[in-house]
């Protein structure tokens, strides 16, 4: 095996420059915890940005892969003949989700899902025109990043796909206020994860459930981060039980496969004609047999108790240690086991999560100063008390 500073210098030599990386190189990982190449353990905070909702590789996804590799890798003529795989994983997606949303397409990733919807508006209404929030984040490819805030993700790639318009987070008041002629969809996130796991007010979903069917406008939900029990029940919009036209899937959806999804209502499938839409891997066998296990693993909630138990623990924890440093934590916010602990400035947020990385636990910053914690679902309590502890150490001693 080559030495991890060999690992590193052959990234850095032939890799895209994207990635601001910390000096680990991963070797192996099992539930939470992860080994670099010189054998250190680390407690994953993170798991590997919010996709091993059940931990890094889980048996039953191991398993599963395993056994559809050995009988299929890829369909022949593609998506041009069926699989049972793939029957059974949008058959128990479509059962999982929301009343009223009856079919489901699989993608290869969540802004690929992204994607796919703004093509879906436009073919069920006739209509460019999208609202989005400020903050939210729907990913990097350039439809998606055309309803993405944030000038970073969008100035340098211009001229974008135009209809894109962007009101305040949580106010269903200035959604509504920027309907016009040619709007044709307005896309939110129950909760912003890379906008600094921002939950807005109660009853804003509702709000913008009724405002989109009194103003013929389809709802959009992206619960690409939120979805499959990230914030403890299976969707995020079951708390207000609400039912978007169309939801986006990714991250937890095949446990750490990359695979997303689309779902829609008939009203919007009713519009979609052969050819709209397709994908070479859309679906494929692999991808299919990660969605069956990870629904499966959640079908009975415990794992869903388990994340919505945990979420509790470290938020009264997080609040805990606000009150003992003040001066250096401003809020503590989120869902489940999506959490926000909210630092004084950029560079004490950058201090702690390298006091936590040396001490072997792995966080994320967002937006700056916001230290991010989305562990998988099923992380025991010992393991997330041992992480919380090491935060609080970092911070004070930041």
């Amino acid at each position: 095996m080559a030495s991890a500073a060999g690992v590193i210098a052959q990234t850095e030599n032939a890799f895209f420059p994207v990635f601001t990386r910390h000096d680990v190189v991963v070797d192996r990982a099992d539930g939470w915890r992860v080994w670099d190449t010189d054998g250190r353990e680390y407690l994953d905070l993170t798991s590997g940005w919010g996709v091993t909702c059940l931990g890094h590789c889980h048996p039953a996804l191991v398993d599963g892969i395993s056994r559809q590799l050995r009988r299929c890798l890829q369909a022949p003529n593609c998506n041009l003949s069926y699989t049972p795989i793939q029957a059974e994983a949008v058959d128990r997606l479509v059962k999982a989700a929301p009343t009223g949303l009856t079919r489901a397409f699989l993608t290869n990733s969540g802004a690929e899902a992204t994607e796919g919807a703004i093509k879906l508006v436009r073919r069920a209404t006739g209509k460019t025109g999208i609202i989005a929030t400020h903050g939210g984040f729907h990913g990097r490819t350039l439809g998606a990043a055309s309803i993405t805030s944030g000038e970073g993700y969008r100035v340098p790639f211009g001229p974008l796909v135009p209809g894109a318009s962007f009101v305040a987070f949580g106010d269903a008041g200035a959604a509504e206020a920027a309907i016009g002629d040619d709007t044709g969809g307005l896309i939110v996130e129950p909760v912003q994860g890379e906008g600094g796991v921002n939950v807005p007010p109660d009853g804003y979903l509702r709000a913008l459930r009724e405002i989109a069917d009194r103003r013929g406008v389809l709802l959009i939900l992206d619960e690409i981060q939120t979805g499959i029990g990230r914030t403890g029940t299976m969707f995020a919009c079951e708390r207000e039980a609400v039912t978007p036209d169309i939801m986006l899937l990714g991250k937890c959806l095949g446990g750490g496969f990359p695979v997303g999804a689309i779902l829609v209502t008939d009203g919007v499938s009713s519009t979609i004609q052969k050819g709209d839409h397709g994908g070479t891997y859309a679906g494929s066998p692999l991808a299919s047999a990660a969605v069956v296990a990870v629904l499966s693993e959640l079908e009975d909630g415990a794992v869903l108790a388990n994340c919505l138990a945990m979420g509790e623990l470290a938020s009264d924890r997080l609040v805990a240690l606000r009150r003992d440093a003040p001066a250096k934590i401003v809020d503590i916010r989120g869902a489940g086991l999506l959490l926000g602990c909210e630092l004084v400035s950029p560079e004490l947020a950058s201090d702690v999560a390298a006091r936590c990385l040396e001490a072997g636990v792995l966080v994320n910053v967002a937006q700056q100063r916001i230290l991010r914690l989305f562990p998988c679902l099923n992380i025991d309590p010992r393991a997330l008390t041992r992480g919380l502890d090491v935060i609080g150490e970092a911070v004070r001693a930041a």
